[in-house]
């Protein structure tokens, strides 16, 4: 069963770069470019995971996240940022993400983490 994964990002490059790596991996990609578009995705595209940027225009990453949980969707979130400051992955939990990972991206690390929160099929 191919995993479906809500990407959502609002740089080009990244998302290009991004999905690429995650369809060799073997995953079905959708995309986002803003936090209302990663709001209504999660809900007609049912993926099974969403990886949110955190730095979005319309309704950020934080925001996004909060109205997905608060309309029911319980998948596992994965935020990423290049702003890894102090708190911010205190502020993504707290936000109902189930992990963080910082841009640019470790393709390595960031497939550890998905397998992690993907139940097995």
């Amino acid at each position: 069963m191919t995993r479906r994964i809500l990407l959502v990002e609002d740089n080009e490059l990244n998302r290009d770069m991004l999905s690429r790596r995650l369809i060799r991996a073997g995953f079905a990609v959708t995309f986002a470019q803003d936090g209302q578009e990663a709001v209504d995705a999660a809900f007609r595209d049912a993926p099974d995971l969403v990886l949110m940027d955190l730095g979005l225009p319309v309704l950020d990453g934080w925001e996004a996240t909060r109205q997905i949980r608060a309309r029911g969707w319980a998948g596992p979130i994965i935020a990423l940022t290049a702003h890894a400051m102090s708190g911010e992955r205190e502020r993504a939990l707290a936000a109902g993400c189930d992990d963080f990972d910082t841009k640019p991206v470790d393709i390595a690390r960031l497939l550890e983490k998905m397998r992690a929160l993907l139940p097995e099929s």
